[in-house]
Order: structure tokens, then C-alpha cells, then sequence
């Protein structure tokens, strides 16, 4: 049996912030767990280059054999494409599988989810930045779990699950992309990565 994580990653998706619904509940649920991961969920800049780096520097000092990567809608590719390095368990959440393509219409500035007064400047710098990490070759074979919810009103399903269906999945019958009704998922999410004792609230 694998030990469980003394160190947890997770990663919000665009426009997002470490204050998404996710990452809230999640936070809550590990640290109720015995013998709590040191958590970090980093609020990530628009450039995917900028958010690489400054992933690849936070977990520096972490070791690979006893972490693991948490990622939704972007920051599931982007830890996707860092699981893929490294070899750390990783789960996904609705997450983007061709970024580059899909944000290619969002070039311009957006509000921030969580502060709507923050703006975020993604301009087409960006959308190549996207293509290299959609290049990068794995070297691992990462321990996957999808969380995919068929309701997702911003990325199809059926393209999630053709590129994760070999891995393990957890394919919801509607939700959307929020995955509004996390909290059902999240005692099979831990007991994946390792906790037997999931965590209530």
C-alpha cells in the first residue's frame, strides 16, 4: 500500500484563484486528515511558462516519492503535463486537453473570477506557450485519477475521457465544470491518493 502524500499541489484553472469553491474544500478536507500534507495551491499567472516555473520552484525541495498533484480545468493540464515528469499521483478535475486551442479565443483582458476589480492581461504569447507544454514528452506514467462531469458547460466530456480513459476515471452523470457537487467525490479523491480516513464537511 503506498503511503499517503506528505506534501499536496493543487492547481486552480483560468481565471481562477486558490480561493476557488475546489481548492476551499479541498484545503479543508486534508487538513483534517491525520497527519495533515503541507498544502500549496499557488495563484498562478496567466503566462503558462510563468506558471511552470514558478510550480517546478515551489516544489523544488519536495520529495517526488511522497507528493502529489490536484488540478482543475487548466491547472489539470498543467499537472498533467508536471505528473507526466515527475511520476506523482495526480487527479484531475474536468481538466483542459488542448488548452492552446481552446483559449485561443480568450486572447485579450478578463476579469478575475474570485476579484472581479483584478484584471488578467493572456495575450498570444501565451497561446505558444500552451503548445510547447502540450508538446512536452512524458517521462513518467503517473497514478491518474479524472473526475469528469458529462455536464461540463466549457469542455467537452468526451474528448476528457478519450485522452484519461485509460486511467482511472470517475465519469459524473451531469454537474458541470465547477463540479459543483465536489464534496461527493472527494472521499474516492483521498482514499486514491492514499488517506483511508476521509474527511466530513
Amino acid at each position: 500500500m503506498p503511503l499517503s502524500p506528505t506534501h499536496l499541489l493543487y492547481l486552480h484553472g483560468f481565471r481562477s484563484s486558490p480561493q476557488s469553491f475546489k481548492a476551499q474544500r479541498m484545503a479543508r478536507a486534508v487538513a483534517t486528515l491525520s497527519g495533515p500534507p503541507q498544502w500549496w495551491c499557488p495563484q498562478l499567472p496567466p503566462s503558462p511558462q510563468q506558471a511552470m516555473a514558478l510550480i517546478q520552484q515551489g516544489i523544488a525541495d519536495w520529495p517526488r516519492e511522497r507528493m502529489a498533484v490536484v488540478g482543475s480545468s487548466l491547472g489539470g493540464f498543467y499537472a498533467h503535463v508536471l505528473a507526466r515528469q515527475i511520476g506523482c499521483p495526480v487527479v484531475l478535475l474536468n481538466p483542459a486537453v488542448h488548452p492552446a486551442r481552446d483559449l485561443a479565443g480568450y486572447i485579450g483582458e478578463h476579469p478575475a473570477w474570485h476579484d472581479p476589480s483584478e484584471r488578467i492581461h493572456f495575450d498570444a504569447g501565451h497561446i505558444d506557450e500552451l503548445r510547447v507544454l502540450e508538446a512536452t514528452p512524458a517521462t513518467a506514467q503517473p497514478p491518474t485519477l479524472a473526475v469528469i462531469a458529462k455536464g461540463d458547460e466549457v469542455l467537452d466530456w468526451r474528448e476528457m475521457l478519450a485522452t484519461y480513459g485509460h486511467d482511472r476515471v470517475r465519469l459524473i452523470e451531469g454537474s458541470d465544470h465547477a463540479i459543483s457537487d465536489f464534496d461527493l467525490y472527494m472521499p474516492e479523491i483521498l482514499q486514491f491518493l492514499g488517506w483511508k480516513t476521509p474527511a466530513h464537511g
